[in-house]
């Protein structure tokens, strides 16, 4: 009888540490200014990160005059393909997308004009990608600022006062019109939206610079395109914080985001969102990583990457 339960748990063990390892954790970001394009970082555990491909680019960027590959965003889809959007300029009026079936052969690279229609928009920055199940499509979201459309203090951020703007699709060939998403009275920006339960959580960036907030927050929605609610009081600590893209891992959330001031990347977990505590002591990410994403590949999907 002890022999039968020791190898029952021997055979216990051995499931739990096959399922710990047929996927991994990738993070998507750019490098600089984001004229080298993707790079990419894995991790199995999603504290200790490690450089793709000698931490060089895996695509080059070929939209707009700026030619900018920044705030890489990747889901995988509902179709099994990579789909990523990114900002492809400082002042243009869209964002850049392209799909992929491994990471390394990429699609023709597109770009969405997603804020044509506003004469005085500014910038399309931080786009980023949400599956919602339940409707089968697909949102887009990103910031933009209207010149002239919200009272601001036009002697700070060169006068930029960011909203967050979405579009639906289902094929990433035709979009919906765009739309406001998010607008509570001040400057936001970076935001990236999981589903947890039943609801929506958005993670944001408060960018008021007067008097200066520069940190992340939260809003819940019990729909992905709309209905969040205000922000909650910051996550983060006493620095400037951009960029989060979070991941639950063995029931604990862990937001990811960059301490761009410092030149760093920091973390903060709670299991609840609302206690919070900084891990950034905890994680390791290759040297200049930039704002991006985080999503799981398969083992088999890795390894064809550590080949490169």
């Amino acid at each position: 009888m002890r022999t039968a339960f020791l190898l029952i748990a021997i055979s216990i063990s051995f499931l739990m540490k096959v399922q710990q390892t047929d996927s991994a954790f990738l993070f998507s970001y750019f490098n600089n200014n984001g004229k080298d394009g993707l790079h990419l970082a894995y991790s199995n555990d999603g504290y200790i990160w490690t450089a793709l491909n000698n931490d060089k680019s895996l695509l080059l960027p070929v939209l707009s005059k700026d030619s900018l590959m920044r705030d890489p965003c990747i889901i995988r889809g509902a179709d099994n393909l990579f789909h990523m959007v990114w900002t492809v300029s400082w002042n243009e009026r869209g964002i850049g997308y392209a799909s992929s079936k491994d990471l390394i052969h990429w699609s023709e690279q597109q770009f969405i004009p997603v804020m044509m229609h506003e004469d005085s928009a500014r910038n399309c920055w931080a786009p980023e990608i949400t599956y919602d199940k339940k409707k089968k499509q697909y949102m887009i979201y990103w910031t933009t600022t209207i010149a002239g459309k919200y009272a601001v203090d036009r002697s700070v951020e060169n006068g930029y006062d960011h909203r967050m703007y979405y579009v639906l699709t289902k094929d990433f060939k035709t979009f919906s019109k765009s739309k406001l998403l998010y607008d509570k009275g001040f400057n936001v920006i970076d935001a990236t939206i999981v589903r947890d339960g039943k609801r929506f959580v958005m993670f944001l960036k408060d960018e008021t610079r007067t008097p200066p907030q520069k940190n992340i927050k939260i809003a819940y929605s019990n729909k992905l395109n709309g209905g969040y609610g205000n922000a909650s009081a910051p996550i983060t600590g006493n620095y400037w914080a951009e960029g989060p893209t979070t991941l639950k891992i063995n029931g604990q959330w862990v937001v990811y985001f960059d301490k761009y001031r410092d030149h760093k990347y920091g973390a903060v977990q709670s299991r609840d969102l609302i206690n919070w505590i900084d891990v950034s002591e905890k994680i390791s990410l290759p040297k200049g990583i930039r704002h991006g994403s985080i999503f799981k590949v398969t083992r088999t999907e890795l390894d064809a990457l550590l080949k490169l």
